[in-house]
């Protein structure tokens, strides 16, 4: 790539879209001598949304034009911008940056094999940068630091340390990763003139700095991964695009901070070289673009309608998404998917009256659950109630658990007795017609005439006692005891669920134990209660 472009063509396809760049002559002066090499770095936070695919094209232009790239995934900045990456999930979060932007690339069309990929830690643990660390350290200004970060580390009352460090450990990347350029987008300016004036106090040399634009946000601000409302999300699906997109401020006539329009510009005239509006006929029919600029002047002019522009984006997006989604279909991405970002806490001050209680305490995930395999050792009718069962179940301690189901118009007695089934041991034992029962049996169903009812089964070999788990759950530890009033378990069981293949599954994350498998023998697409 680029062999056939003179250093000025290099240097337009190098330069355009972007917003800003510091030390265009030294550019040029390269561009005339040799390949440039460049480096794009990203912090392992919040998910990769669509506006990635900004940078994502410009690469691809840097690509074009003969230029050597590096991707680096910034693993330790996460962690040192007010530990927006848990330590625990640096290395997933790595994982699932590397799949998803070599799906974007691959999705536009960029050769994998022309890139380099790079993780922080595999470089920035090193004793030369931990000393240079120290080095930049001794230079730097507080006041320069805190100045540095102001648009790129989160901004709290009580800031950390590390946010003071962030600053300088991306200006000596630069020096490590052997680079001519780095590239981001404008608000990393005050970062990039730092490197600017203290790389050259070590005696290292000073880099160019080429930047992007920050592309709206569907609600006329910056598209953020913290901000649901502003993003779509790489993986979301065509019904989810929609609904964000008609949601998106896109007044008729304004052409200003509208998320819709940089789209356009930035990402799919750069890939594309045209763009094409589709609409009714009465409206005036499709038409092509071969010059954004025209689709700015038709928009202002009121000649493209909001709902117009917004149908054609959808239409040109969704053909970029479709590729990542299918890659992210396969249970190992969609398990790495789900690890690297768990669930969040939905009660994260703690219960009200207990300030010692933890958000942990109050996340509503599986581990908190304790499900066990079981054996019926004894089942017989209740003698209170002809529709239940009073069963003697084998869970892995020293006396079996007095278990009370309703399972007598399903299931045999002869076919329970020895049977191994799956059961809830932590909730509050409770008296059904005068006995207390337990441990709940879990069981699929489904709804009907006449509704159907199966145990659950373990996977062949397993033994009373064996934990039960959701996959990405495999580390939590249960409560000691489900606590009624929080319906933990009530919540989780929402989203229990018997898929095609006859698996139970927790929002498609199967039930495990160390042997394989929890499975319902029939009832496909049943619930689990």
């Amino acid at each position: 790539m680029g062999e056939q472009l003179s250093p000025d063509e290099k240097f337009q396809l190098i330069t355009r879209n972007l917003q800003e760049v510091l030390g265009e002559e030294r550019l040029k002066e390269i561009l005339k001598e040799r390949e440039l090499k460049v480096y794009w770095g990203t912090a392992t936070t919040g998910k990769p949304h669509v506006a990635y695919f900004v940078p994502m094209s410009k690469i691809a232009d840097f690509l074009k034009a003969g230029c050597e790239v590096t991707i680096l995934f910034a693993d330790l900045h996460a962690y040192l911008d007010n530990m927006k990456a848990p330590w625990e999930l640096l290395e997933l979060r790595v994982k699932y940056y590397e799949q998803i932007i070599k799906a974007m690339l691959e999705s536009i069309g960029v050769p994998l094999d022309k890139l380099k990929f790079v993780k922080g830690t595999d470089f920035q643990l090193s004793r030369e940068y931990t000393l240079d660390v120290y080095r930049l350290s001794s230079v730097v200004t507080e006041h320069d630091a805190k100045k540095a970060g102001a648009e790129v580390v989160k901004q709290v009352e009580h800031p950390l340390l590390s946010g003071l460090l962030y600053p300088g450990l991306q200006a000596l990347d630069e020096e490590f990763l052997k680079v001519d350029a780095q590239f981001g987008g404008v608000d990393q300016r005050k970062i990039f003139t730092l490197a600017e004036k203290y790389l050259p106090s070590l005696g290292y040399t000073k880099r160019i700095h080429m930047m992007n634009p920050m592309v709206p946000g569907l609600t006329g601000g910056k598209m953020s991964s913290s901000e649901a409302e502003s993003k779509i999300d790489l993986l979301d699906k065509s019904q989810e695009v929609k609904k964000k997109l008609k949601k998106a401020f896109c007044e008729p006539g304004n052409v200003e901070n509208n998320g819709i329009l940089s789209f356009v510009k930035h990402v799919l005239f750069p890939l594309h070289s045209e763009f094409a509006i589709k609409r009714d006929p009465k409206w005036g029919g499709d038409k092509v673009f071969t010059d954004y600029e025209e689709v700015e002047k038709d928009f202002a002019a009121e000649q493209i309608h909001p709902g117009d522009l917004k149908a054609s984006v959808e239409l040109a997006l969704n053909k970029l998404l479709d590729p990542i989604r299918k890659k992210f279909e396969t249970p190992e991405l969609r398990k790495l998917t789900s690890s690297a970002y768990p669930e969040p806490s939905k009660n994260k001050g703690g219960a009200k009256g207990n300030p010692k209680q933890t958000a942990d305490e109050e996340e509503v995930i599986p581990s908190r659950l304790d499900i066990r395999v079981g054996k019926v050792i004894s089942v017989e009718k209740h003698p209170d109630a002809e529709s239940l069962y009073l069963e003697k179940i084998d869970v892995g301690e020293e006396q079996p658990r007095t278990v009370v189901s309703g399972l007598v118009a399903y299931i045999s007695q002869e076919q329970l007795q020895d049977r191994l089934v799956v059961l809830l041991c932590n909730l509050k034992p409770q008296k059904m017609r005068g006995i207390e029962s337990q441990a709940m049996l879990l069981c699929a169903s489904i709804e009907g005439e006449p509704r159907r009812v199966e145990p659950l089964d373990p996977p062949e070999g397993s033994a009373p006692g064996d934990r039960v788990f959701v996959e990405s759950y495999e580390s939590g530890k249960p409560d000691d005891e489900l606590k009624p009033k929080k319906k933990v378990f009530e919540k989780l069981q929402v989203d229990l669920k018997i898929s095609g293949e006859n698996v139970a599954q927790w929002k498609e994350q199967n039930l495990m134990t160390k042997l394989g498998q929890i499975t319902c023998k029939t009832l496909k697409g049943g619930n689990i209660s």
